[in-house]
C-alpha cells in the first residue's frame, strides 16, 4: 500500500447513482459511526445512547443515499480496538446486514486509519511545499480511549507497525515510543510525531513530560501535535478513507475479518488451589469419637 490511501471510486460504489451498489461504513469503536461512502455519515459520540440508535441510524444512512437495502454491496465495520459492548452491537449488526444482503464483509481497524488520515494531511501539506515537512519523516501515535485512564495504540511510520497494538496507560505508552523512536532518530533524519486518536488530549501532559524534543542538529524527534480526535469525525471523508483502507487491504489479499479487537486482559485470575486440610487425629466433639472413624466402625451391629 502506498502512504497515501488510493481512491477506488468503482469499488467503493457511488451512492449517487439510484442503479449503483454501494460501501456501507459501520464503526462503534466510540459512540457510532454510520454512513455510506460518498454520502454524509450519521455520528453519535454519547456512547451511552448508541447502541440503541444504531438500526435506526443505519436505516437513515441508506435512506439519505437514496438507496434500497439490497442495493448495499459492501460493508465495512470498525473491529476496535474498543471497549466490549459497544463494538460487539456494531460488528453484530454489519455481520446480520451482510448476510441478509449478500454483501461483501470486511474488517477494519481504527488506528490504522488514524495513521492514513494524516498521511493525506501531511501529503496535502507536502505539496503545498511546506519546506519544514518536507524534510522531515512523519510517525503516528494512533490511540483511541479504552476507560479506565487506559488508551489503545500502536505505533506507526510509512507501511510500517513500529509498535503493535496494545492497551496500556499514557505514562507506559510515552515510554515504550519514547525507546522506540530513539533508536530509530539519527543524525540526518529527525522525525515528528504526531498522536491522534480520541483520548490523546486528555493525556497531553504525559505527551509534553515524556518525549523528548528533538535535537538542535536536526536529529531526534519532536512531538508535532496532539489531536484529541478521529478521523471518523471528519465528515464524510473520515468514512471514505475508512473504507478505502479496508479495500485496499482486500485488493492486496489481507482482507481483515469481522472479529472484535478487545485487546484488555480479563479482569478475572484462575483461583488459587485449595488448602489442604490435614488429618491431626483429634477427638471429634460433636460425636465423641476420634478423628480415625475407621477403628469404630469396622464392626457389624
Amino acid at each position: 500500500m502506498s502512504d497515501q490511501p488510493t481512491e477506488h471510486a468503482t469499488d467503493l460504489g457511488d451512492g449517487g447513482n439510484d442503479n449503483a451498489s454501494a460501501t456501507l461504513v459501520i464503526d462503534t469503536s466510540f459512540g457510532s459511526t454510520v454512513g455510506v461512502v460518498g454520502h454524509p455519515a450519521i455520528i453519535e459520540s454519547d456512547s451511552r445512547s448508541h447502541v440503541e440508535k444504531l438500526q435506526p441510524n443505519i436505516a437513515k444512512a441508506v435512506e439519505v443515499a437514496r438507496l434500497a437495502p439490497e442495493q448495499i454491496s459492501r460493508i465495512v465495520v470498525g473491529i476496535g480496538p474498543a471497549p466490549f459492548t459497544g463494538l460487539r452491537a456494531g460488528i453484530v449488526a454489519a455481520k446480520a446486514l451482510a448476510f441478509a444482503n449478500g454483501a461483501e464483509l470486511l474488517g477494519q481497524d481504527i488506528l490504522e486509519v488514524q495513521h492514513r488520515w494524516m498521511q493525506r494531511i501531511h501529503n496535502t501539506s507536502e505539496q503545498r511545499h511546506d519546506a519544514e515537512d518536507a524534510t522531515m519523516k512523519h510517525v503516528t501515535l494512533a490511540v483511541n480511549d479504552a476507560r479506565r485512564k487506559q488508551l489503545y495504540y500502536a505505533l506507526y511510520m510509512d507501511d510500517e507497525q513500529l509498535l503493535p497494538m496494545d492497551i496500556d496507560y499514557p505514562e507506559v505508552i510515552a515510554e515504550k515510543v519514547d525507546r522506540c523512536l530513539s533508536a530509530l532518530a539519527d543524525t540526518s533524519t529527525g522525525l515528528l510525531l504526531d498522536v491522534a486518536g480520541h483520548g490523546a488530549g486528555r493525556y497531553r501532559e504525559v505527551w509534553d513530560r515524556k518525549l523528548r524534543p528533538a535535537q538542535e542538529n536536526g536529529g531526534g524527534y519532536a512531538l508535532s501535535s496532539v489531536i484529541d480526535e478521529s478521523v471518523l469525525d471528519h465528515n464524510p471523508e473520515g468514512i471514505a478513507i475508512f473504507a478505502e483502507t479496508a479495500v485496499a487491504h482486500a485488493q492486496n489479499g489481507e482482507a481483515a475479518g469481522a472479529e472484535p479487537l478487545y485487546l484488555r486482559r480479563p479482569d478475572v485470575s484462575v483461583p488459587k488451589p485449595l488448602k489442604a486440610v490435614l488429618n491431626t487425629g483429634t477427638p471429634d466433639k460433636a460425636s465423641g469419637s476420634s478423628g480415625d472413624r475407621s477403628s469404630h466402625g469396622g464392626q457389624a451391629q
